[in-house]
C-alpha cells in the first residue's frame, strides 16, 4: 500500500546504495534532466544506471556518479527529426524495448522518463519490478481519443506516476484515471550546473547591447506562443528581444515581420552560449500556450532570472512563490504590459530574481528532488 502524497512530500528518508535504480529515456528526449536526476540520486546514495540513446543534437552530459548505457536506436542515422531517422528508430523500437526488459532484471526500481509509443509500450515494459513514470507531458498535444485511451492504459501499468506540479498531479487523477495514491507531484529541478559554468561569449548572431534584453529561449514549437510574443513586442520600445532556439516548424514569415529590435539564433546552442544568454538577459519570457512544466523555466530559476510566464501547467506555482509574473496564455496585451512594466522597474525584477534563486536552492534543488524521489521509491518496498 503506497503512502499518501502528503507523507511523501514531507519525508526526508533516502534509500541505501544497495538499491539499484534504472532511469530510462529511450529517445533521449531530455538529456539534461536525465543527467541531473541521475547525478542527484547517486549523490543521495542510490546505485543508478541510465538507459538511453545517443543525443542527436550535441554531446550528452558526462555521467557523474552513475552508469550510462546507450542501449536504444543504435542504428539510427540522419539529422534530428529527419524522416530517415524516424523510420530507423521505429524499426528499432520494439527490439530495443525487449533488450531493456531483459536488462531490467538487474534493477530494483525502473523509472521511465519518456515512452515513445504509448500505444504499444505498455506491452513491452519490464515485469516483476516496481515501475515509476515521470509524466513530463500529462497528455500528448493534439492527442486523439484513441491516443488518450492508450495513455490511460499505459498509466495503469505503473506503480507510481510523477507530475512536475500539483496541477499536473490533479490532471493525472482527473483526466487519466491514475489512482490518487499512485500520483505524486515533484518539481522539475533547477539546472544549477549550468549557472555554475564559467563566463563565455554570447552566440555570434547576437549583437552586444547596453540596453535591456528580453530572452525567449528553447526549441521553437507552435505551442510555445512565439506569435503572441512577437505581437506583444510590437508595443515594446527601447529594448532587444533575443529568440534563441532551434525551430521545429517554419518560421520564415515570423522572422520577416519581427522588426529590427528582434535578434535570432535559430540553432542548437552550447551550454556555454546558453549560460551567456541567461546571464545577460534582464528578463526571461515563456509565453507558452500550453505546457505542464519547462526545462527553460528550470534553467531561468537556476540563473535567478526575472520571469514572465503564462498561466499554464505548473507555471502558476512558480508565480505563487513570487518567482514570476503571470499572464493569461494568448493575451498579447497582458504580455506586453508585463514586459514593459518589469523593464521599467528594476526593484521588481530584483525581487523576482531573489525569489527565483530561493526556489532553485530550495524545493527546486536537485538535492530536494532526489530526496522526494528516493522517498517515493521507498514506498514501493513498504
Amino acid at each position: 500500500m503506497l503512502t499518501t502524497q502528503k507523507e511523501i512530500s514531507t519525508s526526508t528518508c533516502v534509500l541505501s546504495g544497495s538499491v539499484k535504480v534504472h532511469v530510462v529515456d529511450p529517445s533521449a528526449y531530455t538529456p539534461p534532466y536525465d543527467h541531473a536526476l541521475c547525478a542527484a540520486l547517486a549523490a543521495a546514495g542510490l546505485d543508478v544506471e541510465l538507459y538511453t540513446s545517443r543525443f542527436a543534437y550535441a554531446d550528452a552530459p558526462a555521467a557523474d556518479g552513475y552508469a550510462r548505457h546507450d542501449l536504444f536506436y543504435g542504428l539510427a542515422r540522419g539529422g534530428p527529426a529527419s524522416p530517415l531517422r524516424r523510420a530507423v528508430k521505429l524499426a528499432e523500437h520494439v527490439p530495443g524495448m525487449l533488450r531493456y526488459r531483459a536488462a531490467a532484471a538487474g534493477a530494483d526500481v525502473v523509472h521511465f522518463q519518456w515512452l515513445a509509443l504509448p500505444q504499444i509500450d505498455g506491452l513491452l515494459l519490464p515485469r516483476g519490478r516496481p515501475l515509476v513514470l515521470t509524466a513530463h507531458d500529462i497528455l500528448a498535444r493534439d492527442s486523439t481519443p484513441g491516443q488518450r485511451a492508450a495513455q490511460r492504459r499505459l498509466m495503469a501499468r505503473f506503480d507510481a506516476v510523477i507530475a512536475h506540479s500539483e496541477r499536473g498531479r490533479d490532471r493525472l487523477v482527473g483526466e487519466l484515471g491514475v489512482d490518487a495514491q499512485r500520483a505524486y507531484a515533484i518539481p522539475h529541478g533547477a539546472f544549477a550546473h549550468l549557472a555554475g559554468l564559467p563566463a563565455a561569449a554570447l552566440p555570434a548572431e547576437l549583437e552586444q547591447t547596453d540596453g535591456p534584453v528580453v530572452l525567449c529561449f528553447g526549441l521553437i514549437r507552435p505551442y510555445k506562443g512565439l506569435e503572441v510574443l512577437l505581437e506583444a513586442w510590437r508595443g515594446v520600445e527601447g529594448a532587444s528581444l533575443w529568440i534563441v532556439g532551434l525551430p521545429r516548424y517554419e518560421i520564415a514569415a515570423l522572422r520577416a515581420s519581427a522588426g529590427p529590435s528582434v535578434d535570432w539564433v535559430t540553432r542548437f546552442v552550447s551550454d556555454d552560449e546558453l549560460a551567456a544568454c541567461f546571464r545577460r538577459a534582464d528578463l526571461v519570457v515563456a509565453p507558452y500556450l500550453e505546457s505542464e512544466q519547462s526545462g527553460v523555466v528550470a534553467t531561468a530559476l537556476a540563473f535567478g532570472s526575472a520571469l514572465v510566464l503564462t498561466d499554464v501547467g505548473g507555471f502558476g506555482e512558480v508565480a505563487a512563490a513570487a518567482a514570476a509574473a503571470l499572464v493569461a496564455p494568448g493575451d498579447a496585451g497582458a504580455l506586453r504590459e508585463a514586459i514593459t512594466r518589469l523593464l521599467g522597474d528594476g526593484a521588481a525584477r530584483r525581487a523576482l530574481s531573489a525569489a527565483a534563486a530561493e526556489l532553485a536552492a530550495g524545493e527546486w534543488s536537485w538535492q530536494r528532488v532526489a530526496e522526494r524521489t528516493a522517498a517515493l521509491y521507498r514506498t514501493l518496498f513498504s
